[in-house]
């Protein structure tokens, strides 16, 4: 049995209604490495003042999760577009965590021979098949603000805390 096939007015309804909802913006450039001759300068390692500051202004906030460029660990001039949650400034670059869809509870062993710290935040709307997500902790990322393509969501307080909360204690400030 087949399925009746929308109308045409139907159709263009949900295409602009995806089109417009704030979790599925996207912007239509490539990710790419930060432009305008602003090198990677590499990962954060000090101590961050981690603030809760969303605000509904289509700038990139801490507190909310965005999509951006995050460069690979071993190779800067090479990364990869993905969700990636703020939580303060350096200068004029924001910093962030990175998040992940897999599950990292069952890969503890494994991250930790390499280092590597995750809390889970559980669903939200950053992720378009509400899988339960992962924050690492053990890698802070400078965002270039002009880089962000897209904002995901604002994390809720009491989740963001908790992030902020193991990022202190893993970090031991």
């Amino acid at each position: 049995m087949t399925r009746a096939r929308p109308s045409l007015p139907a159709r263009l309804l949900r295409r602009l209604a995806r089109a417009l909802s704030p979790a599925r913006r996207r912007s239509a450039r490539r990710p790419s490495p930060p432009r305008h001759g602003r090198r990677y300068p590499g990962d954060y390692t000090g101590k961050v003042d981690v603030r809760y500051a969303p605000r509904i202004d289509g700038a990139p906030d801490p507190g909310e999760i965005v999509w951006t460029w995050v460069p690979f660990e071993e190779d800067h001039s090479q990364g990869k577009d993905r969700p990636v949650l703020l939580i303060g400034h350096d200068r004029r670059w924001l910093l962030g965590l990175q998040l992940s869809s897999q599950d990292h509870g069952q890969d503890a062993v494994r991250d930790a021979r390499w280092g590597r710290r995750w809390v889970g935040i559980g669903a939200g709307s950053w992720d378009r098949q509400r899988r339960a997500s992962y924050v690492r902790l053990d890698r802070i990322v400078r965002v270039d603000p002009g880089g962000v393509r897209r904002e995901g969501a604002s994390l809720d307080r009491a989740r963001f805390e908790a992030v902020s909360r193991s990022l202190s204690e893993h970090h031991r400030w």
